[in-house]
């Protein structure tokens, strides 16, 4: 579908169509809702604390964050109950911010070895409320233990004083390619499930299983699936990020339509320097140089996000300059297009604001609160 764009747009512009992110987020709230599962959406997709207040509004239980300075951001402007679902090693700085921010929030982090739970232990907030869920790789092999090493970080934790509540898990393989996400949904219940099942069997009162990623979060569910031996709930809360915007990745491997993509990056046509191909004003410092096996390319003009899009894709990028190939769309230098990113969360860290539109007139601009909070 394509974008209507306001005109007189200072471009690069990331634009959001505020009725396409209303009806994602209200979509995403309603499904976890109709299931008995909590929606703790991850605020490192959009760093908006406007955005955050439309998910909680919609019944969100909190927030889930990848840095402590994300944290402090969501903190700051009011949002109290947060999970830094990261294996977060307190050590220098980071003791202090993380002492500030038990002052002020719910707090839950995430560990996965026994030297970060021993730095947690040392930071002085043991006895201030925070909690930890032990992270479990279900198959993405980044970070997160094996089911069987789960009861000694959970062990560890203890030893420093903290409290386990839980298990979590990102099942990031869904990513691998389309149709993988049916797979990796089994893959994070049978984790979690196994992993509560562990830490139960040491002794630990486990309360929250928590999973979640936009392509596995329509395969939740709160009941046990037949592939996965457990009599319990699999799922308490799910963690989707990426789909209040959703991307070019969400449409290729199925968890969205074309019409559900809520952002995009607005270019001007700066050049028609080559047959079948036009440049415009949005390159690594606009858009993401990340690829996928099943993606041509870095990006494409919206309406045509899915892999069959007649070659109208970004095949190039240097910092200032995004080469679209397009034998079937000829715009003039000058023209304003709509591309739709690969991979929608580093893009928007890339830019200051939104630009807010609603039947293509601007209705609003929101700051990226939490734009370049790294550490």
């Amino acid at each position: 579908m394509p974008w209507e764009l306001p005109r007189n747009l200072d471009t690069p512009a990331l634009v959001v169509d505020l009725s396409v992110l209303e009806a994602n987020v209200a979509s995403m709230a309603t499904h976890l809702a109709d299931r008995g599962i909590a929606l703790r959406p991850h605020a490192k997709t959009h760093k908006s604390i406007e955005i955050a207040r439309r998910q909680c509004d919609a019944g969100a239980v909190g927030l889930t964050v990848a840095t402590l300075g994300e944290a402090e951001v969501f903190a700051a402007a009011g949002f109290d109950d947060l999970f830094i679902a990261y294996p977060l090693v307190a050590l220098g700085p980071k003791a202090e911010r993380l002492r500030a921010l038990a002052e002020r929030s719910r707090l839950r982090v995430g560990v996965d070895s026994s030297e970060a739970a021993a730095a947690l232990g040392r930071t002085g907030c043991v006895g201030r409320g925070i909690e930890v869920l032990i992270e479990l790789d279900s198959g993405q092999h980044r970070s997160g233990v094996a089911v069987r090493e789960a009861p000694e970080v959970a062990a560890a934790c203890r030893d420093a004083g903290l409290r386990v509540v839980g298990v979590f898990t990102f099942p990031g393989h869904a990513y691998a390619e389309p149709g993988a996400a049916a797979r990796a949904a089994l893959d994070e219940a049978r984790v979690l499930s196994e992993g509560e099942s562990a830490l139960r069997g040491a002794g630990y009162e486990i309360e929250v299983r928590s999973g979640g990623s936009t392509p596995t979060v329509r395969h939740a569910s709160a009941a046990p699936h037949e592939e996965v031996d457990h009599a319990a709930v699999v799922t308490h809360e799910q963690r989707p990020g990426v789909y209040v915007f959703n991307d070019r990745v969400q449409v290729a491997i199925g968890s969205c339509r074309t019409e559900d993509v809520a952002l995009v990056v607005a270019a001007t046509v700066v050049s028609r320097a080559g047959p079948g191909r036009f440049v415009v004003d949005a390159g690594s410092k606009a858009l993401s140089p990340e690829t996928f096996p099943y993606l041509g390319g870095y990006g494409s003009l919206a309406g045509r996000a899915a892999t069959g899009d007649g070659g109208a894709t970004v095949s190039r990028l240097s910092e200032h300059h995004g080469v679209v190939e397009s034998p079937s769309c000829r715009p003039t230098v000058g023209d304003v297009v709509a591309l739709v990113p690969n991979h929608v969360c580093p893009v928007v860290d890339h830019f200051d604001h939104y630009i807010v539109i609603r039947d293509g007139d601007i209705v609003d601009r929101w700051p990226v609160d939490a734009r370049g909070r790294l550490t």
